[in-house]
């Protein structure tokens, strides 16, 4: 195929045909009209000999080969992007940029709060759009459709194939009532089996300490399940419910949860906090600013206490 025939500007209306998967939300995305977004996808087809999208029912859906572009269409446009804003330096002071982050609950309290308090006050013309991880955190990244990427290490094997960096470290406990009428200073297997448990989920996912669980064979009596970690601690009040909680987070609201933590009954082992981000901004100058300010605030967390 001749580069020199095709206009380049059809990759990005077949990028937005296939994110959409609507003609019309495509068109009103690139604020083109109607009629144009399906001439253009009528120009798409005849280039790569396909139909790439179809109908069924009353939705467009993506043929075998327009679903085989998704990832290489995302990786040259986000290369793209990156391409046009290259510059030498990058100067914080008067940069105006936005950064898209994706992270839980607990790693925006814990983690993200510091980190934007310092970047405000060092890029005050840079924004961020901090975005809950879903179950489709792994499809968003390989779309390139967040700049960063912060979640344990464990959940994700994956990261392993991309540019990332460790963060720090943490380690479940258990969490009850300030005032469980059951519950001692130990809490031995069978008495965490037997009380009702409040597992915490990323979405239709489960987290790292359900995976851990599942994994050792440990019973719970689940009676309550919920995608908000940071929520769910304050849930426990006034209950018999027991959970999993990152140390460094229980430690952090404790008293205003009103919770008491406890040794679990099995150690679920570290979890490793990693950062990872995409091979095309690898030496954006942008990008390499924000991850060693994020670096920097990692060191400075303490490592977690032992003593509840």
């Amino acid at each position: 195929m001749d580069l020199h025939r095709i206009d380049l500007n059809l990759l990005v209306a077949l990028d937005a045909l296939l994110d959409e998967r609507s003609v019309t939300r495509a068109a009103d995305r690139l604020c083109v009209g109607q009629s144009a977004m399906s001439a253009t996808l009528g120009r798409l087809r005849k280039v790569f000999g396909d139909e790439i999208l179809v109908r069924r029912g009353r939705t467009l859906a993506p043929t075998p080969l327009a679903e085989s572009l998704v990832v290489p269409l995302r990786d040259i446009m986000a290369r793209t992007e990156a391409l046009l804003a290259a510059r030498d330096e990058f100067d914080p002071a008067t940069a105006r940029r936005t950064f898209t982050l994706t992270a839980n609950d607990y790693v925006s309290t814990l983690f993200l709060r510091p980190l934007l308090v310092r970047l405000a006050q060092e890029a005050p013309h840079v924004s961020f759009e901090v975005n809950a991880t879903r179950d489709d955190y792994a499809e968003q990244f390989r779309r390139h459709q967040t700049d960063l990427l912060i979640m344990p290490k464990e959940v994700f094997p994956e990261h392993a194939t991309y540019p990332h960096e460790v963060l720090f470290a943490d380690r479940y406990v258990c969490a009850v009532d300030a005032d469980h009428p059951e519950v001692g200073e130990e809490l031995p297997s069978a008495q965490f089996s037997a009380l009702p448990y409040l597992a915490v989920n990323i979405g239709a996912l489960p987290s790292s300490a359900e995976l851990r669980l599942e994994a050792r064979g440990i019973l719970r009596d689940t009676h309550l399940t919920i995608q908000a970690p940071l929520v769910a601690p304050f849930l426990l009040r006034g209950t018999r419910m027991v959970m999993h909680i990152q140390e460094r987070l229980g430690l952090m609201i404790r008293d205003q949860a009103g919770i008491r933590l406890l040794e679990p009954p099995v150690e679920l082992g570290p979890i490793t906090m990693v950062m990872i981000w995409g091979a095309h901004v690898d030496d954006d100058p942008g990008h390499r600013w924000l991850r060693r300010r994020a670096a920097a605030v990692a060191r400075e967390l303490a490592p977690a206490y032992r003593h509840h």
